[in-house]
């Protein structure tokens, strides 16, 4: 795995130094850490010259910028409307009897983290879920055991 400051510099060579060059960096690091810990941020900010409360302003507005440590898998159901209407209250309640945790908890063998997120764009074919980067559409029950043991 690449160093933060390695990951930092790599963006800055290709994004510049300037604000529009914060995102990218926010995401290349939580894709390869993980998450965004509060000396990261801080490191980031010494880099790009912008505060620090700008930097975690922006980490913490987006809902897949983690600033605190995750699961290996983050489980993220779409809380919408149209997913709710589709029986995402039966979907949540059948991750968390499976799983035994609830929403915003992490399983205690850091397997799994269980989230809601915004519209995920599959309205359609709700409820929808993403397992990383996997979306998983029209849960049922039965699906999101088998999707489960499928991550054991």
């Amino acid at each position: 795995m690449a160093e933060i400051s390695e990951i930092i510099e790599t963006n800055i060579q290709k994004h510049g130094m300037d604000r529009n060059a914060l995102l990218p960096i926010l995401q290349s690091i939580v894709k390869e850490k993980r998450h965004l810990s509060e000396e990261t941020l801080v490191q980031i900010a010494k880099s790009l010259d912008i505060s620090s409360a700008a930097v975690y302003g922006t980490a913490s507005f987006y809902s897949f910028l983690d600033t605190a440590p995750k699961g290996k898998n983050i489980i993220r159901v779409c809380k919408t409307i149209v997913c709710d209407m589709s029986g995402k209250d039966e979907i949540m309640a059948t991750f968390e009897k499976t799983l035994g945790i609830k929403f915003g908890e992490t399983t205690g063998d850091k397997k799994f983290t269980l989230l809601t997120t915004n519209c995920l764009g599959w309205c359609a074919n709700g409820p929808a879920m993403l397992i990383n980067d996997e979306v998983y559409t029209d849960l049922t029950p039965d699906k999101v055991r088998e999707i489960i043991k499928s991550y054991k």
